[in-house]
């Protein structure tokens, strides 16, 4: 049995992630400084799968406290998701980002190093095209300057994790995840954010639950069908599931190069106004929302070409934006019943 380290591990995608690797026979031990989560996902993602994962609290900015942990544990593969994800906050504390995405990634490369772990999986985000100059994007898509300290740490860390990997041992796959969203089907996991949300799903749910008076979409004047942003969103499972065939790749020597990029996404573009309505239809809800003035480091429009990720990972995203939208809900409701 493989044991892989995960990063972040109780937060949305990791502990989503960690509840596909224990599905497919993966041992799987959880770093998280539970800044953006609580110690009761750990509980959640045990109640899914029988299987209690290893769990050690750590904060990634403490370089001995990584030092001591690859002491003490051997792994086969690192999933490196602990980052800060906002890109609004980002704009406001561009070095706490610096700091937390950067420097804690360089600590854990130094220790696998060290430690001669060879394979990471790394979180990375369409937000590294900028605003891409055609659309759907692929991978060869010029790296542009990015509209916000989040995207840079994003465009930062692969271009640290390239030159780690031309001078070392290092194999690695960085997945430019485009917008996740949605929770795990039986609604004991899914999206919790600490504070007021940053992201549009949980503000979504948290207004139609009454947390949140009114939701706020950022500009209506974009140069898309209805005027509001288009993303691309994923859900969260399929998302996880993308981790598990890159790992096993890496494991099975079958990377083509010592780094490799897969967009992870849907393919399908959707407008914020797109998600309002499909939430209120698939879940018979009105949503409270106004629009307000565009929000600093947004762009107009992101959604992948995932031909790649189909063609070599050999996946697919398979469930739909009413299947996230539904999810995110049940999740919420369970929140309230807490």
């Amino acid at each position: 049995m493989k044991k892989i380290l995960v990063t972040g591990g109780l937060v949305f995608i990791g502990s989503h992630t960690v509840v596909e690797l224990q599905k497919n026979g993966f041992e799987v031990i959880i770093i998280d400084d539970l800044s953006n989560t609580t110690i009761n996902v750990l509980d959640g993602i045990t109640e899914i799968t029988k299987i209690q994962p290893k769990f050690v609290k750590l904060d990634l900015k403490n370089k001995q406290a990584v030092q001591t942990f690859f002491k003490n544990h051997k792994v086969d593969g690192v999933i490196h998701f602990a980052a800060s994800k906002a890109v609004g906050e980002s704009v406001h504390k561009p070095l706490k980002y610096y700091e937390n995405n950067i420097g804690t990634l360089v600590y854990l490369l130094q220790e696998m190093e060290a430690n001669k772990v060879t394979n990471i999986i790394f979180s990375s985000s369409c937000t590294v095209y900028g605003q891409a100059d055609t659309l759907p994007i692929t991978e060869k898509a010029p790296i542009k300057p990015a509209e916000s300290p989040y995207g840079r740490t994003k465009q930062m860390a692969e271009e640290i994790l390239a030159d780690v990997s031309k001078v070392s041992n290092l194999n690695v796959i960085a997945l430019r995840y485009f917008n996740p969203v949605g929770g795990h089907e039986s609604a004991i996991i899914g999206e919790l954010p600490i504070g007021v949300p940053q992201n549009l799903i949980p503000y979504v749910t948290q207004t139609a639950a009454g947390i949140r008076a009114c939701l706020s979409v950022f500009g209506d004047d974009y140069d898309t069908p209805d005027g509001t942003a288009v993303r691309d969103y994923i859900h969260v499972v399929d998302l996880a599931k993308a981790h598990i065939v890159a790992m096993k790749r890496l494991l099975e020597n079958k990377n083509k190069t010592k780094i490799e990029f897969f967009n992870i996404g849907t393919g399908q573009g959707s407008s914020v106004l797109d998600v309002i309505n499909t939430f209120e239809k698939v879940n018979n809800v009105k949503l409270n929302y106004k629009i307000v003035a565009r929000r600093e480091g947004d762009i107009t429009a992101a959604y992948a070409d995932t031909t790649l990720a189909n063609t070599e990972l050999g996946w697919k995203s398979e469930l739909t934006l009413e299947d996230a939208m539904r999810s995110a809900w049940l999740w919420q409701q369970k929140l309230i019943k807490k």
